[in-house]
């Protein structure tokens, strides 16, 4: 993985996905769990995390694959809601989340009579993918040139700086907080956008928050500058 920051400068990188499909399919909430133990652990990023690579514009009522066929195809909206609850930056590993996803599968099913199934729906189709780094040639030194760059950057950078960064850096802080933290020394700042849950709306919304954060701090400084402090 590429550095996106050394001591001041932040360099901007988006990414995009390449896709490949597994050939496994659930017809039912038992297969799902089933499937769920034995497929490899990038398809349990592809239905969670890169979710919302695909869904960067759209606020959805299910922030993950998962969530989103049991609820819309197979109809089970109990089992949908405590899916769709997961947070998958409550975890430290991909191989974590997985059991937490079977343990709920399994946890709903037990007190069924019968397992639903998608009826005449549609399947669920495992996937996988990769992820890879796009060098955006932005480079920034100043809060104002990074609000800016934030503006308007790719949204798949935001992705690729807020998502990626939890399992890249294997650590709670993300590359924006971190560069503001340590580049810039605003570490209020940085708690703020550190603080940031990226699962509770789009990658547009995250957008919007980061802005807004960085717009408080800008005017504070301002006046903190035209008072003379």
């Amino acid at each position: 993985m590429s550095l996106s920051h050394t001591g001041s400068v932040f360099r901007f990188i988006a990414c995009s996905e390449i896709r490949e499909i597994l050939g496994k399919q659930a017809e039912d909430a038992r297969a799902l769990a089933e499937l769920l133990e034995e497929v490899p652990l990038d398809s349990v990023y592809y239905h969670t995390h890169s979710y919302f690579l695909r869904h960067r514009f759209i606020e959805r009522t299910y922030p993950n694959d998962f969530a989103e066929w049991v609820g819309e195809q197979v109809r089970d909206h109990i089992l949908a809601e405590r899916l769709s609850v997961v947070d998958p930056f409550d975890f430290k590993s991909l191989e974590a989340l997985r059991e937490e996803l079977i343990s709920i599968i399994d946890d709903h099913l037990s007190g069924l009579m019968s397992v639903p199934r998608a009826g005449f729906g549609t399947p669920f189709h495992f996937n996988r993918s990769r992820i890879l780094e796009v060098p955006t040639g932005l480079e920034t030194r100043t809060l104002r040139e990074f609000r800016d760059a934030i503006s308007e950057v790719d949204t798949s950078a935001i992705y690729f700086h807020v998502f990626e960064a939890h399992l890249r850096l294997q650590r709670e802080e993300n590359d924006f907080s971190a560069w503001i933290r340590t580049g810039l020394n605003l570490p209020s700042l940085a708690d703020r956008i550190k603080a940031l849950n990226p699962y509770l709306g789009s990658l547009e919304r995250l957008r919007s928050n980061l802005l807004t954060m960085c717009d408080d701090e800008l005017a504070r400084s301002g006046r903190a500058e035209t008072a003379g402090y």
